[in-house]
Parts: structure tokens; C-alpha cells; sequence
């Protein structure tokens, strides 16, 4: 069995997990602070010692890699490649906001992850489960919202919307998706035990050093372009730049 830590610090929950296989051990997820660098490897020790194992027990370490908070996104990274190099294990990263679609495995809907990026900007993407696990239908991406609603557009009605970010949206997606779920309170919270059951079937990191996060923010030019143009393609912002 393979034994796991997972870890998501990506944006103001901090969750964490250890498995043994798809057993999960034990997890805690902290919702009242985002002083994740002081928080983060304290809960990993005390979650080792509830799961009665060591950190040389870990095969391997599962991060939440982007997109969210810059500050955030570098506490997970950073622990998993410690750990990945000084215990020689193995490192898989995995999107933040797939993780929050995980959630998810009995809809049929289209599952829409969203973070609030401020000025009118998300992080989001677009997921489907299937059998296999969870299939990637639009890629994530740092978008102006009202394009990105045009972009749902294609899929009607089928959608579900998750994150504690979605209540600055709801009235905008109710207006262009009447009949779309909107889920928001602890459905919408990452949790770190479906993280590390995701991320054991995952490729693992080759390159532990030069491993990342995910930022995926557009410039501001771009932002900017794209709320101009919400009809057209990001490519076009180039061509008229």
C-alpha cells in the first residue's frame, strides 16, 4: 500500500492528509487562518503522529500546485520538494482547482471550479468525472469572468459551479445559466483526502527541482484587453496590441 501526505495551501483553507492507500488516516482542514507557513508543517507532524507513522514511512507527497495565492502556493510546493528530495520520495502536483472539483464524483453535470481574482478576474476551468477518474474539458486559466461566461456558453445549462468564491458571482451566473448549480459553504472547501486518492494515480514529478507553482495570472495589458473584448480570442489580444 502506498502511504501519502497530501497538502493543499493553495488559497485560505489549509487542508492536509495522510493515506495508506485508500485508507485515509487522517486529515484537517483549517478554515480560520491563512498564516499557512506557520501552520503548514506543525499539522503535517501532528497527522504523521495521529497516523502513527513516521515521515521515512511516506512513498509519496501530493501538493496542490495552482492556480491561487502566490504566498499560498509556495508553502505546499516547497514542503512537497523538501520532502520529495530529502526523503527520496516520490512528488506529484495536482490543480487547485481540480482539487475542489473532486468533490464532485456523482454529478453529471460539468463541474466549474472558481477562485476570485479580484477585478472582476477568476481562476477557473471546466472538469467532467467519468469512470477513469477526472477528465480535464477546458484548461485552467486567469480570465475576465464576463468572457469566461461567454466561453460556458457551448454547455448550456449543464453546470456546476463550486468555491467559497462563487457567492461574489452568483447573480451573474444565475442570470446567464438559470438552471446551473451554484455550491459554495464546505461542499466547496478542498479536501486533502481526495487529493492524495487523485494523486496517487498521477505521473509523478521528474524534475523535482525545477518543479513550480502554478500561477497562471495574465498581465494586467491583458486583463485589461480581455474585458474589452469578451467575444473574441485571447490570441487576437496580441494581433491588436
Amino acid at each position: 500500500m502506498m502511504k501519502v501526505l497530501a497538502l493543499d495551501t493553495s488559497n485560505r483553507p489549509l487542508t492536509a492528509a495522510v493515506l495508506d492507500g485508500n485508507q485515509l488516516l487522517a486529515t484537517t482542514t483549517i478554515t480560520t487562518e491563512r498564516k499557512h507557513a506557520a501552520f503548514a508543517l506543525p499539522l503535517v507532524a501532528e497527522l504523521l503522529e495521529r497516523a502513527h507513522l513516521q515521515p521515512t514511512d511516506l512513498d509519496r507527497v501530493v501538493v496542490a500546485n495552482g492556480p491561487g495565492s502566490y504566498t499560498g502556493l509556495r508553502v505546499a510546493v516547497t514542503i512537497g520538494k523538501v520532502l520529495a528530495t530529502t526523503l527520496k520520495i516520490q512528488l506529484v502536483g495536482i490543480s487547485s482547482l481540480a482539487t475542489l472539483a473532486l468533490n464532485f464524483s456523482d454529478t453529471n453535470r460539468l463541474i466549474v471550479p472558481l477562485f476570485d481574482a479580484r477585478n472582476d478576474l477568476v481562476f477557473s476551468g471546466v472538469y467532467q468525472t467519468e469512470p477513469a477518474g477526472l477528465k480535464t474539458v477546458l484548461p485552467d486559466r486567469h480570465v475576465a469572468f464576463s468572457r469566461w461566461i461567454l466561453e460556458l456558453q457551448k454547455f448550456h445549462d449543464n453546470l456546476l459551479f463550486v468555491g467559497q468564491d462563487t457567492l461574489h458571482f452568483v447573480d451573474q451566473i444565475k442570470e446567464s445559466f438559470p438552471t446551473a448549480v451554484v455550491v459554495s459553504g464546505p461542499k466547496a472547501l478542498p479536501q486533502a483526502g481526495e487529493l492524495g486518492l487523485a494523486g496517487q494515480k498521477q505521473a509523478v514529478v521528474t524534475d523535482v527541482d525545477h518543479f513550480v507553482p502554478r500561477y497562471l495570472r495574465l498581465t494586467q495589458a491583458e486583463a485589461d484587453w480581455q474585458r474589452e473584448h469578451p467575444g473574441e480570442e485571447q490570441h487576437n489580444y496580441v494581433e491588436h496590441l
